[in-house]
């Protein structure tokens, strides 16, 4: 899938994990939690020692190989310059979703790099998780974003951004987390990524 700023939108499998590897060992914050926070398991939170990235790309590198959904990268040209983590919400800890609905995809983080912030780029991303989704016959996704005066959390979103992409609010989920929730019946059919 491509939008008018010429950003592509790939699944992260075994063919691009390198330009996943790359992306996240270049950006800081990324490089330490590898999209772990949300999904490790109780034996993965047991092996981990205190700030240990390998242990935690370790995680998410043996879920690409088991062929487990993590998420998607975008790509200008063909460098990757943004992640969205969207995958089947029983890969994830408790994340205070809406127990009620089944198959359900969580979107639970997004990294844009600097000099593609700004753009929007979010709702590529939204977008190009709603279709990748689709393509893997999910009825639902659920975000959990924040205010955007939130002091924390931020990297899931604001709840205006998942409003204008047709999410509709369901609860809170702990202080400061937002329960959205997109019935994908409602896509007109998911374009191809």
């Amino acid at each position: 899938m491509e939008n008018k700023g010429g950003i592509s939108i790939k699944p992260v499998d075994k063919d691009n994990w390198v330009d996943f590897e790359a992306f996240f060992q270049s950006q800081g914050k990324l490089n330490y939690c590898w999209c772990m926070c949300w999904r490790l398991s109780k034996g993965e939170k047991d092996e981990l020692k205190q700030n240990d990235s390998a242990c935690r790309k370790a995680f998410i590198k043996r879920r690409v190989w088991e062929n487990t959904p993590v998420g998607i990268l975008g790509y200008a040209q063909k460098e990757a310059v943004a992640w969205c983590s969207i995958a089947p919400r029983e890969t994830h800890r408790p994340l205070g979703g809406d127990g009620g609905i089944k198959n359900v995809w969580s979107i639970t983080c997004f990294y844009i790099k600097n000099g593609y912030r700004r753009q929007g780029l979010m709702k590529t991303l939204i977008e190009g998780a709603k279709n990748y989704a689709a393509q893997n016959g999910t009825h639902y996704i659920e975000a959990y974003p924040v205010e955007k005066d939130s002091p924390s959390y931020r990297f899931m979103g604001f709840i205006k951004t998942f409003e204008e992409a047709g999410f509709s609010f369901v609860k809170t989920a702990g202080k400061r987390r937002h329960v959205m929730v997109h019935k994908m019946s409602a896509l007109s059919g998911g374009a191809a990524i």
